[in-house]
């Protein structure tokens, strides 16, 4: 009985502990006040990061529009992603010179307008480390491409997190 004792005892003080120091899990924040779907649009129609922006919207269930009725531009947000840009930076090499390691730097620029507020400029890095193979070039290039699909699904995760915030900044 004292075991459980224990356990129970140590359970509530980590529960307090988290709920004194104000820990939330993370969920997906409503819309701003007044707002009631997004317009999404891209520089590329079929663009991997609109895809996966489009995917989020649907997961935390924000209604989007693909173009604004007249009616409701008072209650959409519009956003227009750019095109995403990769950078390799190396950071180590093999001891015959070949390239081991890198860090993958996705920039991600997006613009995006809140009814009767000017447009803002928002842009941020997602990066990753890739570690390099010469010997299996073919299956380290499809690595490649499923760390870009991660990385892009975390940015399409950033994007949709940041629109409450974005809508409390002074323009």
């Amino acid at each position: 009985m004292t075991k459980l004792s224990l356990r129970l005892c140590i359970l509530l003080m980590v529960t307090l502990g988290l709920n004194a120091c104000g820990f939330k899990l993370r969920s997906a924040q409503p819309l701003p006040n007044g707002i009631e779907q997004v317009y999404l649009s891209g520089a590329q129609q079929y663009s991997p990061l609109k895809r996966a922006v489009k995917e989020y919207f649907d997961i935390y269930q924000i209604p989007y529009v693909d173009n604004i009725p007249v009616a409701q531009k008072d209650s959409t947000i519009a956003i227009f992603l750019y095109p995403d840009t990769l950078e390799r930076r190396l950071l180590s090499l093999f001891n015959t010179g070949q390239v081991a390691e890198y860090e993958l730097v996705l920039t991600i620029r997006f613009q995006v307008i809140f009814p009767g507020k000017e447009a803002q400029m928002v842009e941020f890095d997602v990066t990753r480390e890739y570690q390099d193979d010469p010997d299996a070039i073919l299956a380290k290039s499809r690595e490649l491409e499923l760390v870009l699909k991660e990385l892009r699904k975390q940015a399409a995760d950033r994007i949709v997190r940041m629109l409450p915030s974005l809508d409390d900044r002074e323009v």
